[in-house]
C-alpha cells in the first residue's frame, strides 16, 4: 500500500458471517469506527485518522464491496444498508467493542445511520458527512439532484450498462468523480487516488458498487419507508461541504432534525471529501463531538 498510515495502526482481515472486511486499527481511548464512501476506501481518513487516535482507538474499515473487503455476489440485496451495516457491528465486536461511535462519510453516513436505527445500543454517537438520509434526497429529486447526482441513476441501470462502461476505464472514472467534487483545500494525495483506482479496477468492484446504489434505490428506501418516525437516539453531527451538492442544496439541519432527537452540526469551507480536503477542521469538529 502506497499511502501508509501511522505505523502504530495495524492492518487486519476478519471474517464477519462469511465476508472478510479489511480494516486498520491504532490509537488508545474510546473506539470509533470510520467508514467510507463512494468511490474509495478507508484511507479517505488518512489524514483524519491518526489526529482523532490522539485520544480515541480508531477502526477504519473498507465497505464490502470495497477496497480489499470481501464482495459478494447477490446482487442488491447483498448490499442493502442494513447487511453492510452489519458487517460492521460484527467486525468492531470481533475487535472487542460491543458499543461505540460511528463516523461515516457518503456511502459509509448511510450505512452509519441505518446502524444507528437498527443497533441503538451499540452506538454511542453518530456522525454524518456530506449527506442527508436517502429517503429525503428520493423524495426530493428534481433537475438539479438528476444533473448533480447523475451517478445514483447511472449506477442503477440494468444490463450491466455502467459495469461495462465503468470498466471500460476505471482510473478516468474514478479521477474525474473525484476532482469534480473538490473545491479547494488540501489536493488529494496522488498515492491515495492511484489506491482507490487500484481497487476500483477489480470488476467484482465495479459491480459491487452498482449494486450498492441499486439497494439505495429499492431494498434501502423499503427499509427506511418502514423506520420513518424511528429518531437516532443518540447524539448526531452532521458536517457538510460549503460548495457541495448537499449544502447547496439543502438545508441540513432542518432535514437532519426529522431524523433525529439531539443534533448538531455545521458546514465546512469544502466540496464533497471533508477529510481529504478539510482534514484539520474535519478532525476538530469530529473530535469536538466524540470527547
Amino acid at each position: 500500500m502506497s499511502v501508509p498510515l501511522p505505523s502504530y495502526f495495524h492492518y487486519r482481515r476478519v471474517d464477519v458471517g462469511g465476508v472478510v472486511v479489511n480494516c486498520a486499527v491504532g490509537g488508545v481511548g474510546p473506539p470509533v469506527l470510520l467508514l467510507h464512501g463512494y468511490p474509495q476506501t478507508h484511507l479517505i481518513w488518512h489524514h483524519v485518522a491518526p489526529l482523532l487516535a490522539l485520544d480515541h482507538t480508531v477502526v477504519l474499515a473498507d465497505l464490502r464491496g470495497y477496497g480489499d473487503s470481501g464482495k459478494p455476489a447477490g446482487g442488491p440485496a447483498a448490499y442493502a444498508k442494513r447487511v453492510m451495516a452489519l458487517d460492521q457491528v460484527q467486525l468492531m465486536e470481533v475487535l472487542g467493542f460491543r458499543r461505540f461511535a460511528v463516523v461515516g462519510h457518503d456511502r459509509g453516513g448511510r450505512v452509519a445511520h441505518r446502524m444507528a436505527l437498527d443497533h441503538p445500543a451499540v452506538v454511542t454517537r453518530l456522525a454524518v458527512l456530506d449527506i442527508v438520509p436517502t429517503r429525503h434526497a428520493y423524495a426530493n429529486v428534481d433537475a438539479a439532484f438528476g444533473e448533480g447526482y447523475y451517478h445514483w441513476f447511472f449506477l442503477t441501470a440494468g444490463g450491466g450498462i455502467p459495469e461495462r462502461l465503468i470498466g471500460g476505464d476505471p482510473d478516468f472514472w474514478i479521477r474525474a468523480r473525484m476532482t469534480a467534487r473538490h473545491h479547494g483545500g488540501t489536493p488529494f494525495d496522488p498515492a491515495a487516488l492511484d489506491e482507490y483506482v487500484r481497487c476500483f479496477s477489480d470488476p467484482a468492484a465495479i459491480s459491487a458498487s452498482c449494486d450498492d446504489y441499486r439497494a439505495a434505490a429499492t431494498i434501502d428506501l423499503d427499509h427506511d419507508e418502514a423506520s420513518f418516525g424511528q429518531r437516532v437516539e443518540c447524539p448526531v453531527l452532521a458536517l457538510w461541504g460549503e460548495q457541495s451538492f448537499v449544502g447547496r442544496t439543502y438545508d441540513v439541519l432542518a432535514v437532519w432534525d426529522e431524523y433525529a432527537v439531539d443534533l448538531r452540526g455545521s458546514a465546512l469551507p469544502a466540496d464533497h471529501y471533508l477529510p481529504e480536503e478539510v482534514p484539520t477542521h474535519t478532525a476538530a469538529a469530529l473530535r469536538a463531538f466524540l470527547g
